[in-house]
């Protein structure tokens, strides 16, 4: 039932919204489900029949790597990798594949539910159709809107994205742990439901565009034995609902959050609409409202205890006078103000990036660059726009929030981190692991110094000094892990680490090293300080724990 035909006061579906996959039939999608499986289109099989190069080169766009391992098998009848072959060309690349080709994928099956069309020589798709594996590697199957590199011209404004690297950094921070009801803030194709699916009981899935959320259960039904869903009581375990940001959901609580919401800054016009904008990632306000607005309000849907998981760009505006910091030291200024009172908050930005080079990234994002001079109009409307708010740099990032589960001792966390190197994947649990050094921290600001501290397995240390120098000049800690921080020690917290075996306690070594260095002014309380945020940060990690709070 599409929404225009739900009629007055009735609730949508979304299982026959125009324009996208049809899923008012549940066995429909089971049945080809099971036909994609015996054809082998699952990710590792696609990237063994690829191989590493044309994999790279399709992560880039390039098709023509791709088809030159494909074509041999697609030209040849009784080829054992031909099916896949054909699905692959007609799913991925966007290219007509012979419908002779496809068994045991049938075309009516693809007619039928809106995934291709009939083209001189074959099917064509109508949609990008890729496998995807669950944190826990079950493998799914994602439907979305073809991308720029699959079809002509600029994408149309009501664009549903697909699996994209952004997706995939929210996935891989998000918390993986149970709870009753999650809400799935710009929903797009789904794919954070799906993970969800796996460690909640209940998913909200919202989204502004009806298309997004006709695709997003399409995929739910495609997948649903996967999923391990009801396909014909769907409602049991997602809800599906249209509307702007939080007005869905206003007045409920969630014990999780997620959201890869329209954040993309946009320079606004004079009378334009919804159907002027790239719904995916243009929120339809100015600068970087959208993502303020988002921090200064999720707490409201928050229950105690809950965490939400976002990704954002922030604007970083030119500085005051007299203020000569460069924009990669003031970048939290504003970010900072956006977090309510009461409220934890890790923000990390990945990426700070020129008015310019931010311009370019999104008009390319958009194939918009095909045609000159529209081209050339939106770069400058992007330049006028930043330069009208002062704004020097913009930075992108992941945001992490908590709603405190009770009154409890110390401060809030706030950390505002530039954190541009690689990785451990998936980070969650390396960022809940901080969290939860911090709440130890706060609940024994005094007595942690009597844990015993060793130093963590992935951590080593690095010395610099001068050919012949006496003494090093450096000394670094070095996590290959998580984060995988760098920083660097004073001599004497050098001296500190080196003394962590696990045999002494914190306070016991910082004893010893008063008296050696016949300390009489504030020297301790500074190393206490450098060695509290090496436990915070994962450095020294404490081998007997005094309990928490109850």
């Amino acid at each position: 039932m599409s929404p225009e035909a739900a009629g007055p006061g009735a609730i949508p579906d979304f299982s026959r919204v125009p324009g996208t996959p049809v899923s008012d039939d549940p066995r429909a999608p089971a049945e080809l489900h099971e036909a994609l499986r015996r054809t082998g289109y699952t990710h590792d099989r696609v990237a063994e029949l690829l191989g590493a190069a044309a994999m790279e080169a399709l992560a880039r766009d390039q098709a023509v790597p791709a088809l030159r391992v494909l074509e041999p098998a697609l030209r040849t009848p009784g080829h054992p990798d031909r099916a896949l072959a054909a699905v692959v060309v007609l799913f991925l690349l966007g290219r007509t594949a012979p419908a002779d080709a496809l068994a045991p994928v049938r075309p009516e099956q693809l007619l039928g539910l809106g995934l291709a069309e009939e083209t001189a020589g074959g099917l064509r798709a109508t949609v990008d159709l890729r496998p995807h594996a669950a944190d826990d590697g079950t493998e799914l199957y994602v439907a979305s809107d073809l991308g720029e590199s699959q079809r002509p011209g600029a994408l149309r404004r009501d664009h549903v994205l697909g699996i994209g690297q952004a997706s995939l950094t929210l996935a891989r921070t998000t918390d993986r742990r149970r709870a009753d009801r999650a809400l799935d803030l710009g929903t797009g194709c789904g794919i954070q439901t799906f993970h969800l699916l796996g460690h909640t009981a209940h998913v909200t899935a919202t989204d502004v565009s009806d298309r997004a959320l006709g695709f997003t259960r399409f995929n739910l039904v495609l997948n649903a034995r996967a999923l391990g869903l009801d396909p014909d009581r769907l409602e049991d375990r997602v809800s599906l609902r249209a509307g702007s940001l939080l007005e869905p959901v206003r007045g409920e609580r969630f014990d999780l959050v997620v959201s890869n919401p329209p954040f993309v800054i946009t320079p606004r016009s004079a009378g334009e609409g919804p159907q002027d904008r790239y719904t995916y990632r243009d929120g339809g306000l100015p600068g970087d409202r959208i993502v303020a607005d988002l921090v200064r309000e999720l707490p409201e849907v928050m229950a105690p205890g809950a965490t939400a998981h976002l990704l954002g760009n922030w604007e970083v505006l030119a500085p005051e006078p007299g203020d000569e910091r460069p924009a990669l030291e003031r970048w939290a200024q504003r970010p900072a103000q956006w977090v309510p009172e009461g409220v934890d908050a890790w923000f990390l930005q990945r990426e700070l990036t020129g008015p310019e080079e931010y311009a370019e990234t999104w008009l390319r994002d958009a194939a918009e660059s095909r045609e000159p001079e529209p081209y050339e109009r939106a770069y400058r409307a992007y330049l006028d726009d930043f330069a009208a708010r002062g704004v020097e740099a913009v930075g992108f990032g992941m945001i992490r929030l908590r709603r405190p589960a009770r009154d409890r001792p110390g401060d809030v966390l706030r950390r505002f981190e530039h954190v541009p190197h690689a990785l451990q994947q998936p980070l969650a649990p390396a960022l809940a692991a901080t969290w939860a050094r911090a709440d130890w921290l706060a609940a024994h600001p005094q007595d942690w110094l009597d844990a015993r501290l060793v130093a963590a397995e992935d951590v080593t240390e690095e010395r610099h000094q001068r050919p012949g120098a006496e003494h090093p000049g450096v000394i670094l800690l070095r996590q290959g892990a998580g984060l995988r921080r760098t920083v660097v020690l004073s001599s004497e917290a050098a001296g500190f680490a080196g003394a962590c075996d696990g045999e002494l306690s914190a306070r016991q070594i910082l004893g010893a090293l008063a008296a050696l260095l016949d300390w009489a002014g504030d020297e301790r309380r500074r190393l206490t300080e450098e060695v509290r945020h090496l436990v915070l940060d994962g450095f020294l990690v404490p081998q007997d724990l005094p309990p928490s709070p109850a």
